[in-house]
C-alpha cells in the first residue's frame, strides 16, 4: 500500500515585515486585508498541529498544493523554502503553486528559484512534470499567475495542456495509478473571479485521457467532486487551509490521507480526512472508499 498525504494553503504566518515600497501594488490591498481579517485566520499553531500529524501517520510522499505564502513578499520565499525541507526531503515532498506565491509580476520566477526542487519531475522537466513513487504518478501542474487587484484566478500557463494528454496517456500505458497536482480546482460553476479560466479546457483532456484522482486546494474546504472520466468519473478532492483556525467562514484546518492499493484495472482508494476538533487536538473526520 501507498500512503500520499495531501495539504494545501499553509498560508505560512506571520507575515514578514513588509518593504513599503512593496506595498505600492496589489500587496497593499492584500496587506490591508491581513491585518483586517487573515492573520487571524492563517494560525502558525494551527499548521504546526496539522504538520506533526502529518509526520506521525510517516506517509510515503506528501503533496501540497499551493499558497505557501500570503504577498509574495521579497522576504516570504525563503521561509517558505525552509518550511517545505521541514515538511520532508524534496524527494519526498512534491509541491505546486497557487495564485498567492505568484502574487505580484515582480516576483516572476521566484517560486522556481527558492522552491525548485519540490517542483520538478523526474527528469529535471518543469509545468507539467512527472514524479514516479511506487505505484503512484504524481503530475504537477501550475496555475499561479499574477492577477489584477481583487481578483484570484488562475489559468494553465504555457503548454501545459497540450502537453498533458499524452503524459496521462503515457502513464496509464505504464499502468501508473496517476494523481493530477493542481491548485485551482478544474471545477464547473465557481465563482467568476477566483476561478480556473480554462477548467473546461482541463476537463476535456480530463475527459478524454482519464486519471485516478486530482488534488486541489484554493477554495479552503473539504470537497469531493466527479469529473468524467474516459470509462469512469475522476474522484477530484479539495482540503481547507492547512492553517486555517475555527470560527471562521472556511472549514478549519484538515488534511487527506490516500491510502492506494491493487494493481491496474482494479486499484483501491481509501480517502481519510484529518483535521482540528474540538480541544485543539487533530483526528480522523471522515473515511471514503473509492473503487476503481
Amino acid at each position: 500500500m501507498f500512503v500520499l498525504a495531501h495539504l494545501s494553503d499553509p498560508h505560512l504566518a506571520p507575515l514578514p515585515t513588509p518593504n513599503p515600497l512593496e506595498l505600492l501594488s496589489k500587496r497593499g490591498l492584500g496587506f490591508i486585508n491581513w491585518l483586517r481579517k487573515r492573520r487571524r485566520i492563517h494560525r502558525p499553531e494551527v499548521l504546526a498541529r496539522i504538520v506533526a500529524d502529518v509526520k506521525a501517520h510517516a506517509p510515503d510522499h506528501v503533496a501540497v498544493t499551493g499558497d505557501l505564502v500570503n504577498l509574495s513578499l521579497s522576504n516570504e520565499f525563503a521561509p517558505g523554502h525552509a518550511w517545505l525541507e521541514g515538511l520532508g526531503k524534496s524527494a519526498d515532498v512534491t509541491f505546486v503553486p497557487g495564485n498567492h506565491d505568484a502574487y505580484v509580476r515582480a516576483v516572476a520566477g521566484h517560486a522556481q528559484r527558492h522552491w525548485g526542487d519540490f517542483m520538478r519531475g523526474d527528469q529535471g522537466e518543469t509545468f507539467p512534470f512527472v514524479r514516479r513513487r511506487g505505484p503512484v504518478a504524481l503530475i504537477g501542474l501550475s496555475t499561479s499567475l499574477p492577477t489584477l487587484p481583487l481578483a484570484a484566478t488562475g489559468r494553465l500557463h504555457g503548454d501545459q495542456l497540450a502537453r498533458l494528454g499524452d503524459i496521462l496517456s503515457g502513464l496509464e500505458s505504464e499502468g501508473a495509478f496517476r494523481v493530477v497536482l493542481i491548485h485551482h480546482p478544474p471545477t464547473p460553476g465557481d465563482n467568476y473571479f477566483r476561478r480556473l479560466v480554462d477548467a473546461a479546457a482541463l476537463r476535456d483532456v480530463l475527459r478524454q485521457r482519464g486519471a485516478e484522482l486530482v488534488l486541489h486546494g484554493h477554495h479552503h474546504v473539504a470537497s469531493l467532486v466527479s469529473l468524467p472520466g474516459p470509462r469512469a468519473n475522476i474522484p477530484c478532492f479539495g482540503v481547507p487551509s492547512a492553517s486555517g483556525a475555527p470560527g471562521h467562514h472556511d472549514d478549519p484546518a484538515a488534511y487527506n490521507l490516500y491510502e492506494i492499493s491493487g494493481e491496474p484495472g482494479a486499484w483501491r482508494c481509501t480517502a481519510i480526512a484529518r483535521g482540528l476538533i474540538s480541544g485543539g487536538g487533530v483526528a480522523e473526520l471522515t473515511r471514503k472508499e473509492i473503487g476503481y
